[in-house]
């Protein structure tokens, strides 16, 4: 398999804090990855130094076979939602027409290609009608939307979606992530996709990069959501228990039988598949493709 992204002993570090040490991974082109790990664990910081924005702290970074630069027409980068999209008042194909100069909001001066451009990228996801529309009247899913298509004017290889579903509910959850995989199916993207939970992801990701500790795992679902990986990512004693089709991660000696009826213990470990108000992280295991509900 071509590789698209290749960690080379990679050491990352933000404020003098080690982020990532002695990371050695490859992600080959074509793969759907999901990124998973508590807040602080790096995942932001890892996108950004993909895109040639954190320049590591020791060993290397390569992109398609070269290194990891600012300006990678080949990287498609779709950022945390911002609260402040909800005040903007341009409509969303000046939005998403922002983003093909970066000069200013609505880029009259934008030319017929360019004009193709934009226009392709909002079939491409499917919001040609909402393009139409002022970007404040639409829902946190739709300007999602209009983030993705953004994210792959220039028709990039590889797709990095930093928290797409932040803020979401289950719904416009299982909306966007069949976008990513459907884009990612029809054109051979290589996608990384943070998220906080594994449970909207499951079935659609080929892989799962989980990062904890300054170290990382990546592999198959059910290599890498297991107690001894995620008890040494995490430092802790960490169970995992697979009960009806479904993972249960917890922190600590919990009653199984309490935390499979949904019991919110009110406190414990966020390790990236919960929101922090559990000793445990909830997950779907992994099934057929495209079956199955997630357990929140």
């Amino acid at each position: 398999m071509t590789e698209a992204v290749v960690l080379d002993r990679l050491g990352l570090q933000l404020g003098g804090r080690a982020i990532l040490r002695d990371v050695s991974l490859a992600i080959g082109r074509g793969e759907f990855v999901g990124v998973l790990g508590s807040n602080g664990a790096g995942k932001t910081t890892l996108m950004r130094a993909l895109l040639g924005l954190v320049r590591p702290s020791a060993g290397s970074i390569r992109i398609l076979g070269r290194p990891a630069e600012r300006g990678n027409i080949a990287i498609g980068y779709m950022p945390q939602i911002r609260a402040t999209l909800g005040a903007v008042r341009v409509s969303g194909w000046d939005f998403v027409a922002s983003a093909a100069r970066g000069e200013r909001w609505g880029l009259p001066l934008l030319g017929a290609e360019a004009r193709r451009q934009v226009d392709g990228v909002l079939d491409m996801v499917g919001a040609r009608d909402l393009a139409r529309r002022p970007l404040n009247e639409l829902s946190g899913g739709e300007r999602q939307r209009l983030l993705m298509a953004q994210a792959l004017l220039g028709r990039p290889e590889i797709l990095l979606l930093d928290e797409p579903l932040a803020s979401l509910d289950i719904n416009h959850q299982h909306a966007v992530v069949s976008l990513v995989k459907e884009l990612q199916r029809d054109h051979g993207l290589t996608v990384l996709f943070t998220a906080h939970e594994i449970n909207p992801l499951i079935g659609v990701i080929d892989r799962v990069l989980y990062l904890g500790g300054g170290d990382a795992a990546l592999g198959g679902v059910d290599e890498v959501i297991t107690g001894p990986t995620l008890s040494r990512l995490y430092g802790a004693p960490i169970d995992v228990v697979r009960v009806d089709g479904r993972i249960f991660v917890m922190a600590g000696a919990h009653s199984l039988e309490r935390d499979c009826h949904g019991h919110d213990h009110g406190h414990g470990h966020d390790l990236g598949g919960g929101r922090g108000h559990g000793p445990y992280v909830r997950a779907q295991a992994a099934g057929p493709r495209g079956e199955g509900r997630s357990h929140v």
